[in-house]
């Protein structure tokens, strides 16, 4: 599926700004970039258009030795972090071109895509927010049970896809409509205004929508 310009990024956190009528707006801060172009995929070669860009520089005794190569080839370093982002058409941008936070401008709209917030194992009233059990009238010991997840004789199994107790968070996330609000070039700074996927300190990528 293609998808428009994006840039990696780490999200530094939330605050809030002050709008020109005086309305609290809270933003997350994402140190976006700058991240080269480390490879160029073209539809009459690979069969789809992409570029691959990298982001969080790297010593080269934390790389790899085919990923030394791989990198070698854009001379722009070595990074942590690349992501593939398939485009619409021919890729415009050059191999070892600096893609910064400059693609944006205040008042886009950008879908943000990063891991959620890890929660560890959780039962099914937190994970599904299942209701429980009566708290009274018979009930004991078994106010947050799962209960009944199936029948006996037939068909004799749980079926798939059964909501229950399990891991909760740590997935893809990926949230739309999110408005930039404030650019900060020399700082390699965006604001966006809400919530955005993962904790502090986390990877995410910001594309066009």
């Amino acid at each position: 599926m293609a998808e428009k310009l994006g840039i990696l990024g780490r999200k530094l956190g939330m605050t809030r700004i002050f709008g020109h009528d005086g309305t609290a707006i809270p933003v997350t801060v994402i140190e976006a970039g700058p991240c080269p172009v480390t490879q160029i995929k073209s539809e009459a070669k690979d069969g789809y258009n992409a570029i691959q860009i990298g982001f969080n520089k790297a010593k080269a005794k934390h790389v790899t030795k085919p990923q030394q190569g791989h990198f070698a080839k854009a001379d722009a370093g070595m990074f942590r972090q690349t992501r593939e982002i398939r485009l619409e058409g021919a890729p415009e941008q050059k191999l070892g071109e600096e893609l910064t936070v400059e693609i944006f401008s205040p008042g886009d709209v950008v879908k943000v895509t990063g891991k959620s917030v890890g929660k560890g194992y959780q039962g099914r009233m937190r994970r599904w927010n299942f209701a429980g059990a009566k708290d009274s009238h018979g009930t004991e010991k078994v106010h947050r049970n799962n209960g009944s997840i199936g029948n006996n004789t037939f068909p004799g199994h749980v079926f798939k896809g059964r909501k229950m107790a399990g891991h909760w968070g740590n997935e893809t996330v990926t949230e739309l409509g999110l408005k930039i609000v404030g650019i900060r070039p020399e700082d390699n700074v965006i604001l966006v205004k809400g919530t955005v996927p993962g904790p502090k300190n986390g990877l995410v990528l910001i594309r066009k929508q």
